[in-house]
């Protein structure tokens, strides 16, 4: 089933991406801990800048996450009607196979 009319009103899936961001930066965390124990300060500086991109999406998603159904719609929220060719903001070709303004 489709979650929104993509690409304009697409719903991100954001517990999943919470979820991959957490796993992501306990990774980056332990490779940084092993490389700066093994002694390889660019492999460790490597993981944690790693790091600081997991923890950047992380607060980005938990942001979203707060500011309620608009990024995130529950399950009593519809999904967006289907466009359905109306919208050719994109160039995309309409209902009836045609680009928009071409003649019969």
């Amino acid at each position: 089933m489709r979650t929104g009319n993509e690409p304009l009103h697409a719903r991100s899936p954001l517990r999943m991406r919470c979820g991959l961001a957490l796993w992501g930066l306990l990774w980056a965390i332990a490779g940084t801990v092993a490389f700066v124990m093994v002694g390889r300060p660019q492999w460790a500086a490597a993981c944690a800048a790693l790091a600081l991109v997991a923890v950047t999406d992380l607060a980005m998603v938990i942001r979203h996450i707060h500011q309620g159904p608009h990024y995130q719609p529950g399950r009593d929220i519809p999904p967006y009607e289907p466009d359905r060719g109306r919208n050719d903001v994109f160039g995309m070709r309409n209902d009836r196979g045609r680009r928009r303004g071409s003649r019969p």
